[in-house]
């Protein structure tokens, strides 16, 4: 097959869900598919790279940030997308078009296929469905619904990343959405299970943007609760929160005692999970995270907010715990209590490096390419 992958961000911009299309991607081209990228790049300079086998484009977008996209930049990469997306579709001649993010990729996929007749399969991750992010994205729900009726109708098909975000999009667009878990590459890490017992100190992790959305200060505000018992922590990420998470660190005393790396590449990041015990994720929100599934790969307990987007990854008392969202008390007591129980964290880890098999990303790549390869089929046949 030819697939042509829209995804207004691609790393090394955006963050999981960008992750994910690259790793699909490059799963697709192991798989002996011809794969191109059509993204978003900084500023206003178009490039062209390859990377992993994908051929990407990124066009000229005004983006300025890496890790933030406004909504005037995901509409400017739409536009400068268009021509590019159709010379893609007139010289190349993709079989179809792989759009990751709903909104707003699903749009410009929507209007090629309009003029072209391609089909395309839609890929939800969280923000872009309906009730996935309602603090952020409610209102610009309820001006761009009847586009976003439209994207969804005309697809050949539609994934999604997790359970809850399968269920959003049924309910609010009222078709069939194929649950496709987000996959990682478990390689030969934990081969043998989590090797290594429970930290002297125990060592807490933190991954992920500094934002309202993943509440990072909240994490700190419960571990001062636990100043009298041991522990460690490592905080990988950085945003606008950040300057408030150092003035708590700062006023309760915890600067030798939490770590703050900024952004971190992928092999330290995953230096850092191996050495930890448990994730921690206060998040308000979440689609599927991709530091969560890494987490399992590394064997660590998940204490996280008991919101929906979790329930794949995280079985409450079994590889974590999960407390009331914003509950910085609950969270003070799941902490606490791996803290006083080693034995009970060290189960947790291990039930997270067996239920990291069911995240392996080549049988996850199976199952898109399943997807793909059947709206192609339909396409061709007679």
């Amino acid at each position: 097959m030819k697939i042509l992958v829209l995804c207004y961000e691609y790393p090394p911009l955006g963050g999981g869900g960008g992750r994910v299309a690259q790793s699909i991607a490059e799963q697709m081209v192991a798989r002996g598919h011809a794969v191109r990228v059509q993204t978003a790049a900084l500023g206003w300079h178009s490039i062209r790279e390859t990377l992993g086998g994908v051929d990407v484009f990124r066009t000229a977008s005004g983006r300025r940030a890496p890790d933030t996209c406004r909504v005037h930049e995901m509409a400017a990469y739409c536009a400068t997308s268009f021509c590019l997306t159709l010379h893609h579709i007139r010289t190349w001649k993709p079989d179809v078009i792989h759009a990751h993010f709903a909104m707003p990729t699903g749009l410009l996929a929507w209007a090629v296929h309009r003029l072209t007749g391609v089909p395309y399969v839609l890929t939800a991750h969280l923000g872009d469905v309906p009730g996935g992010v309602p603090a952020q994205t409610g209102t610009l729900f309820k001006i761009i619904g009847p586009f976003a009726r439209q994207v969804w109708s005309r697809a050949a098909a539609a994934t999604a990343v997790s359970s809850f975000v399968q269920e959003l999009a049924e309910r609010a667009y009222g078709r069939k959405v194929v649950r496709i878990l987000n996959g990682i590459d478990l390689g030969d890490a934990g081969a043998e299970g989590p090797v290594a017992g429970v930290g002297t100190p125990p060592h807490f992790v933190f991954v992920g943007r500094f934002s309202e959305q993943k509440q990072p200060r909240l994490f700190i505000e419960a571990l001062a609760r636990l100043h009298a018992q041991p522990w460690q922590a490592t905080m990988i990420g950085d945003g606008p929160h950040r300057p408030a998470v150092e003035e708590s660190i700062a006023r309760h005393g915890l600067g030798a005692r939490v770590r703050l790396t900024g952004w971190l590449d992928a092999p330290d990041v995953q230096r850092v999970l191996a050495q930890a015990d448990a994730l921690v994720m206060p998040s308000l929100s979440e689609g599927l995270p991709i530091a969560a599934i890494e987490a399992l790969k590394h064997g660590l307990a998940i204490v996280a907010s008991d919101i929906p987007g979790l329930r794949d990854v995280l079985a409450d008392g079994v590889n974590g715990r999960v407390f009331p969202v914003g509950d910085t008390a609950a969270l003070a007591s799941r902490l606490g209590a791996l803290l006083a129980d080693p034995s009970a964290l060290h189960a947790m880890k291990h039930a997270s490096w067996e239920k990291a098999r069911g995240f392996d990303l080549p049988r996850i790549a199976a199952e898109y390419e399943q997807v793909l390869r059947s709206v192609v089929d339909q396409r061709n046949r007679p």
